[in-house]
């Protein structure tokens, strides 16, 4: 019987950082929703795949709408994006439904947060239920499972601060 052999501690760190490399370059799809998510898998943008799509010229133009609080947006979102107010108040519901009155049912409209973690925000959740419930058919939500500084800044995506 043939004993295992053990791999030296520097090749097992370079392995790894060639993996963890190797895992960074990778377009990895948006998470799964959960059961308590009120979007589909169909209804989610990761945020390489969104940045990508901001380099592309569309036909169509975009609504990007952020969803959390005023510091945060003020502190920096993503270009163009446009401040409703958290979607976790009455009022900033108010403020995103009188918006996207606005907007045509079929209007290409990408919200997000990244206030804090995903399976915590208190804001997504009812932002999207509010848009869905007002008919627009091609909503999506960025999907950001940490924060917007962790998914989105810390990766280099554009970012556009407030005057």
């Amino acid at each position: 019987m043939t004993k295992p052999s053990r791999l030296s501690r520097p090749f097992l760190l370079l392995f790894t950082g060639l993996l963890l490399t190797s895992a960074g370059s990778l377009s990895i799809p948006a998470a799964s929703p959960s059961p308590s998510d009120p979007w589909s898998a169909a209804q989610t943008i990761s945020p390489a795949d969104f940045a990508k799509e901001l380099q592309l010229k569309h036909d169509r133009p975009r609504t990007i709408i952020y969803v959390g609080v005023r510091t945060l947006y003020s502190g920096g979102h993503i270009p163009g994006a446009v401040f409703q107010g958290p979607g976790s108040t009455g009022q900033g519901l108010a403020n995103l439904k009188k918006f996207a009155a606005t907007l045509p049912k079929d209007a290409n409209v990408v919200i997000y947060c990244g206030c804090c973690p995903l399976d915590r925000c208190p804001n997504l959740r009812p932002a999207f239920s509010a848009l869905h419930e007002m008919g627009l058919s091609n909503l999506r939500v960025l999907i950001l499972p940490t924060s917007f500084a962790a998914d989105w800044v810390e990766k280099g995506y554009l970012v556009e601060k407030s005057s």
